[in-house]
Order: structure tokens, then sequence, then C-alpha cells
């Protein structure tokens, strides 16, 4: 007799409960965040907010929503220049936008490499673009982290045209790709560099590229609205031909309802308001200094020290870190465990991101409730 449907369904249900890692959804709640990504604050900003608010009222014959796909009739003459616009502040050719950053990398490695091509991504790298690489057909090679000996041995196995996806600042442990470096085994090896910027634009700069001026060197960056931005949104970056080349074969461009004007505009506005506020930066910047220097010794809680945005507390199994999440969320901390199959197992860990919005005094008692729960 053939198993049901809803007992394949339970019996994967029960197998991800039995080892902790099953997932449900959270209700909002009046934590301290350490959680979200709204890095710099921006998607709470009363002043971004009105902002917004007086811009759309410049356009009161707009359309709520955006009709269709922008290859039906959701294409506008805004949409087009919003996409030159933000090429220009990342000193790129041109961009085309997604309606996430999902999207974006699903979109480029489902559509660039072909059967008998090859993409190697860092073994970190996000599942938006494994998803994409596995719709290709193209053979995926995965390099250590970070590991420059190890890309240099994946670059020598290459066959066809060859692309290497990195992250600027990695989602899950918050540290930065080593750009210099892969760019240059890249050129050495005729390979194609593709940077995902989701946790790095608006935080360091407008990206890690930018920041190490590095934007003729890179085939093409994803940069996402969601994130410092504090929107939603992403847009890839690149010359005019890979734009074309999107356009007509990425099928989730082709065959998504665009993203409607008031979102567009949104961005156009917030985008604005991060490029004359580099103070927001430099605050974030501070606090991430003062968590990292008051975080519990490493000898007694191993945790990171990244340049960016987040840092990770390494915890033993899925177990022991459900089991501190829950601890600083009953003392008024939002911060979420980070499981396996998330991440792999052993490499369970919390994460913290910090905010504008964080004050002093809740990073020190962030870190004194962690001494107190590491003891």
């Amino acid at each position: 007799m053939k198993q049901s449907a809803n007992d394949c369904m339970r019996e994967k249900l029960k197998l991800r409960t039995a080892d902790g890692s099953i997932r449900n959804l959270q209700k909002e709640n009046t934590l301290y965040d350490f959680s979200s990504n709204d890095y710099l604050g921006y998607a709470r900003s009363p002043e971004l907010k009105n902002l917004i608010k007086l811009e759309l009222e410049k356009y009161p014959q707009h359309l709520s929503g955006a009709t269709g796909s922008r290859l039906l009739s959701g294409n506008s003459a805004f949409a087009g220049l919003l996409e030159k616009e933000i090429a220009l502040y990342h000193q790129a050719a041109h961009g085309l936008l997604f309606n996430t950053g999902y999207a974006a990398n699903t979109a480029l490695f489902s559509s660039l490499p072909q059967k008998g091509d090859t993409v190697i991504c860092d073994e970190y790298i996000h599942a938006s673009v494994i998803d994409g690489i596995r719709l290709s057909f193209a053979t995926r090679l995965k390099f250590g982290h970070n590991n420059l000996e190890d890309l240099e041995k994946k670059l020598r196995q290459c066959t066809g045209t060859c692309y290497v996806a990195v992250e600027s600042v990695y989602s899950m442990d918050g540290d930065l790709a080593d750009l210099t470096g892969i760019s240059s085994l890249c050129a050495q090896y005729e390979a194609h560099l593709i940077v995902d910027e989701a946790h790095a634009f608006g935080v360091l700069g407008t990206g890690l590229v930018d920041l190490l001026k590095m934007q003729t060197t890179v085939f093409a960056r994803v940069i996402t609205f969601g994130k410092a931005l504090g929107l939603h949104g992403a847009i890839v970056l690149g010359s005019d031909l890979l734009r074309d080349y999107l356009i007509n074969f990425a099928r989730p461009f082709i065959y998504s309802t665009a993203p409607p004007f008031p979102l567009l505009l949104s961005i156009q506005v917030a985008y604005k308001h991060l490029l004359s506020h580099p103070e927001h930066q430099n605050n974030l910047q501070r606090k991430s200094s003062l968590l990292k220097a008051h975080l519990p010794p490493k000898e007694q809680l191993n945790s990171t020290c990244n340049p960016a945005a987040i840092q990770c507390i390494f915890l033993k199994g899925n177990e022991e870190t459900v089991r501190f999440s829950l601890a600083l969320q009953q003392r008024g901390f939002d911060i979420r465990p980070i499981r396996s199959p998330t991440v792999p197992q052993g490499k369970e860990r919390l994460r913290i991101c910090l905010h504008l919005h964080n004050t002093d005094q809740e990073i020190l008692e962030l870190c004194h409730h962690l001494k107190q729960l590491s003891q």
C-alpha cells in the first residue's frame, strides 16, 4: 500500500520535532530586537516614513499595484530610471529590479550557467543561490569557507563557463569574504565573480565591492532592500548585456508581477536617506564595538568578532541553542537560535543582529545576561 501524502508529511515533521529542528512562525513581540535584519532601523523610522509619505503625495494618480509583469503591463518609465539611478550609486553599468533577494539570486543562477558549465560557491552561500544552480543543471562545486587554496583547487576542475558565488558578508556567520583574494583567483582562471551584498549594503557603505573599489572586477552583484534599507525587493547590478539577458531568460523576472509604484518610490527615497546620513553607519559601528568589547571571553563562550552587524555565539547542538535563546527571551531579548539543518550539525549558534535602535544600555544588559548564562 502506498504511503499517503499526509502520512509522509507527518513523518517528516515528527523527525524534525525529534531532533529539535522543527520550525514555527513566531508572533510579534515587545522584546529588545536583536534578531531582525533592520540594521539601521529604517523599517521603523518615523522620519523615513514621513519622507516617503510626502513624496507619494506628489503622485496622486499612482496605482496601488503593478497590474502585471514588466514584460506585460507592469513596466514604467520610473522603474527604468530607478534602475539607472541605483546603478549609478554603485558605479555599475545597469541594474534590473526583482521582488526579493531570493528571486534575484534564483534568477541569476538558474539562467546564466548552462548544462556543462560550473558554479563554485562558498560552502556557506545562501540557499537561494543553491536553488538557482540546481535549476540550471550546471555542475555545482563548493569550496571551504573563505579557503582560497580550496577555491583554486576547484577552479582547476571547472568545465565550460565558470562562475564563483560568494556573499560579501555571510548571513549566518557575519564574517566577510576575502573579495580581493577571490577576485584575483577568478581573474587568473577566467571565472566570473558574483557577489551577494545583502548584509553588507547599508552597513559597510553601499557594499563591500564599492568599499574596496572592485566594481570593474565583479561580474554581477545582488543588492537587497529588505535589510539595511528596511523595505523589500532587490536589484541585480552588472552590464547592459547582463540586464538584457535576464529580461529574456530569467524566469523569476519574466513570470512575476512587477514591484508596485509605492515600493519603487520608497526605495528611491530610502536610498537618498541612506546616502545623506553616513553617521547612521558610523553609529552602528560604534555599537558593534561596544558589544564586542563586553561579550564574555571566548574561553567562557565561543563568539565571533566580526566587523559588520552580525555576531554569533556557537553552542553545542539544537537543544542547548534553543535553551539559551529561550532564556534570553525570558529576560527580554529577542535572539533566535540558528539550528541545523539551516547550519551544519556542530555549527549551531545564537545569531545577534545589532541595530541603530538598540541602546547602549540594552547592549550592555545583553552582555551581562550572556555572562550569567555561560556560567
